[in-house]
């Protein structure tokens, strides 16, 4: 099934009132949350000022409890038109701008959930005219702030996962997680990425190419000025801030952010990168070839 905007989409509905969205997408803890309150500032660009989880799975037929705990995996097939108008409704009702004014007619949505890593297929469905924005950050800076985000208790999305183990669930919930029960945390983690990005990077590569641009971490924390500048020339909204050299640290922070921070748990690091490796090279190659 493929759901397309068409002229007989009603003017007034609030799918049609949603206008090229741009949809943020990165492995969890890539830094999706700097660039999403950076990208925010611009003056043509609505958000829900926060991650989305409620708004999407606060919908019966989306929510992870009612789906059986199976993943937050969303795909063509669920972007049922009337439950995308209902979607629509609930980002739209909630969308401001800059400077808090609510969403009147059609706007510019700027979206970011890490969970919509696997929510591709559904979100391209329901928006044709989206843009897929894919946020690379080096793997093992990434899972190493995926182990101190499970360790600090601050991302539990599923404490209650039925017939899960050990450190309660944390982040995405992704497909498979089941055979994941009983290993060591870093394994765990490191699985989580892997099929993540898998994921992420199958479903932006069966888009056309002009639905979809990559930037990448340390681009957007090395030249922030510059990296938003190119991106709304690429992604065609205004931009008119002067950013500092360096950005302020996001909400979501755990501890204090540093380039090398992931060797204070190197050894776990590289004991199992045997597991990421060949996805991240994949992820690296996908990345620049979509480079803004």
């Amino acid at each position: 099934m493929t759901i397309s905007r068409t002229n007989t989409l009603p003017a007034d509905s609030f799918r049609a009132r949603i206008d090229r969205p741009i949809f943020i997408m990165s492995a969890p803890r890539s830094g999706s949350t700097l660039l999403f309150e950076t990208l925010a500032q611009s003056p043509d660009l609505f958000t829900i000022g926060r991650e989305s989880h409620n708004v999407i799975e606060g919908i019966p037929a989306f929510s992870t409890r009612a789906r059986g705990f199976k993943s937050n995996r969303l795909v063509e097939a669920d972007a049922e038109p009337g439950l995308i108008e209902l979607l629509a409704q609930g980002f739209y009702e909630r969308l401001h701008d800059r400077d808090g004014c609510q969403a009147s007619g059609r706007v510019r949505m700027l979206e970011k959930t890490p969970k919509n890593a696997l929510r591709v297929p559904f979100f391209a469905a329901a928006w044709p005219d989206a843009t897929f924005l894919f946020l690379y950050r080096d793997a093992r800076q990434t899972i190493a702030s995926m182990i101190e985000a499970w360790l600090s208790g601050m991302f539990r999305t599923y404490p209650r996962l039925p017939g899960w183990t050990g450190d309660p669930w944390s982040l995405l919930l992704v497909p498979g997680w089941e055979k994941l029960k009983g290993l060591p945390l870093p394994h765990i983690v490191a699985q989580q990425w892997v099929t993540a990005m898998n994921a992420l990077i199958d479903d932006l590569a069966s888009l056309p190419p002009q639905r979809v641009r990559s930037i990448s971490y340390d681009v957007v924390i090395a030249a922030p000025q510059r990296a938003m500048e190119d991106l709304s020339a690429s992604l065609d909204f205004s931009w008119d801030r002067v950013l500092g050299a360096h950005l302020p640290r996001s909400k979501t922070t755990v501890s204090e952010p540093a380039r090398d921070k992931w060797r204070a748990n190197e050894e776990v690091i590289e004991m199992v990168w045997p597991l990421v490796k060949a996805t991240d090279e994949k992820a690296r190659a996908f990345a620049e070839l979509h480079r803004v």
